[in-house]
């Protein structure tokens, strides 16, 4: 034992890499659901159908009321910037407004702490440290396990840095930024297709599974003589090994059909700029393919950037990126607001809605895979122009299975958001009683909008 303890500390990335080559090259699709019941309602075992869990994010939030404007009670309507938006209002999206993000006498780090306190419920001591894992990861814990990939992450950005997806200790979920690249993981060589009339299972499926259950059987000696950073590591190693086994016993059963699950057609492969036309393109790109993939029970979870905090967006033909433009261009007199910071606004909302239509445009059940989908669209400060963190806006979009409540616009009244994070975990189903640190510690979900 001491030698093998010896050895996994001086080649755990090769190891790891073994093992990840050896087995997820050659992991299909596994589809863990029966088919739906004669009504289309459920499955036809009688569970309902999987809810899935997505996060969607915009960097420097709205252009001050250009976005929202709220109506009698808890109605309102999306405006001006956001009006793309608006034909999904009622029947999928919650807007959550005058949620803040209490420092506790800490500094506000610009485009940095917003986010981080969204997503993680504790707000940052400096850059680049994520205090606790993003709520994201907490319920791929919890519902992810029986799919292929427990999360898929993308940044139409060009860079796998922007993706704002951490695990415990910290650790970084790489966004995929190749569309093409994306498509060969979910739906190349590997695929199976659940609606096939024979299936298969690949003959090397069993050694592999048997090489990881001998490193499982070794897992509690292992962190048994370890010291405590080192179980942190190899409860993220093992982790990822318990997660391959899932998906070798996934895959060597037979995966029953799924309607709603068609092969895509291979994206073109194109150069990833910060460009708005190529990052819009490439969304657009991202947004169909993990729409099908979450159709075919690939994941139940998934993150999808658009721009990130700080946004480097720029327009085509021009040098002042949308973070530039937020701070340096001047208020239109006649308008009232700044013009081409609002354009660049504006297009992250197409964009958004132009992804909601891919969701709709899938049949499910008796509605379509928005009505069992909770996608939480975040961003990292409310006002650009003066890095607030006061009031930033969040929306809930989907039904969750009917597990939520929409068409509602929920005033925070200066609370913590991390109530929004509560709220999306216990639709989610995951047995949570509070979550966040200090200020932003909380036991109370938004209640409105839960069913």
């Amino acid at each position: 034992m001491t030698i093998l303890i010896k050895s996994r500390h001086r080649t755990r990335r090769a190891v790891l890499r073994g093992i990840l080559g050896g087995a997820s090259v050659s992991v299909g699709l596994p589809f863990l659901d029966a088919a739906l019941n004669d009504g289309g309602t459920a499955l036809a075992s009688g569970a309902p159908l999987p809810v899935r869990f997505g996060t969607w994010f915009w960097g420097l939030g709205h252009t001050p009321g250009r976005g929202f404007k709220p109506l009698e009670g808890t109605d309102y309507r999306f405006t001006d910037e956001c009006a793309a938006l608006e034909p999904f209002r009622q029947n999928y999206i919650n807007y959550f407004r005058a949620f803040n993000a209490p420092l506790d006498g800490a500094a506000s780090l610009v485009h940095f702490t917003g986010w981080v306190a969204a997503k993680s419920g504790a707000i940052p001591s400096g850059f680049g440290r994520i205090p606790s894992p993003t709520l994201d990861t907490i319920i791929a814990e919890s519902i992810g396990n029986s799919t292929r990939f427990r999360s898929i992450e993308m940044s139409c950005t060009g860079l796998a840095k922007d993706s704002y997806s951490y695990g415990r200790a910290g650790s970084h979920n790489a966004g995929e930024v190749s569309p093409l690249q994306l498509y060969m993981r979910l739906f190349g060589p590997e695929f199976r297709d659940p609606n096939a009339s024979a299936f298969k299972p690949d003959p090397r499926i069993v050694l592999r599974q048997s090489v990881l259950s001998a490193v499982t059987e070794q897992r509690q000696a292992l962190i048994r003589d370890a010291g405590t950073s080192d179980k942190e590591r190899l409860d993220q190693y093992f982790t990822s090994v318990r997660d391959l086994e899932n998906q070798l016993q996934v895959l060597s059963s037979v995966p029953p059909p799924l309607k709603a699950c068609v092969r895509p057609k291979a994206p073109g492969e194109g150069a990833p700029t910060l460009q708005v036309e190529d990052v819009t393109a490439a969304h657009d790109v991202f947004s169909r393919l993990i729409a099908m993939a979450v159709a075919c029970d690939q994941t139940r979870v998934f993150n999808l950037l658009y721009s990130q905090a700080a946004s480097e967006l720029r327009a085509k033909g021009t040098t002042f990126t949308h973070h530039i433009l937020s701070h340096e261009e001047p208020l239109d007199i006649d308008v009232g607001y700044q013009v081409e910071t609002a354009w660049f606004n504006e297009r992250s909302f197409m964009a958004l809605a132009g992804m909601l239509k891919h969701f709709t445009a899938i049949r499910e059940g008796d509605g379509t895979l928005l009505d069992n989908v909770l996608i939480l669209a975040q961003t990292d400060t409310s006002d650009a122009k003066t890095h607030s963190v006061i009031g930033i806006p969040s929306m809930t979009i989907g039904r969750a299975g009917g597990r939520i409540k929409a068409g509602q616009a929920i005033s925070g009244n200066a609370g913590p958001i991390s109530r929004i994070g509560l709220t999306a975990m216990r639709v989610m189903g995951v047995p949570i009683a509070e979550w966040g640190v200090r200020s932003l510690r909380t036991d109370q979900p938004i209640t409105e909008v839960m069913v």
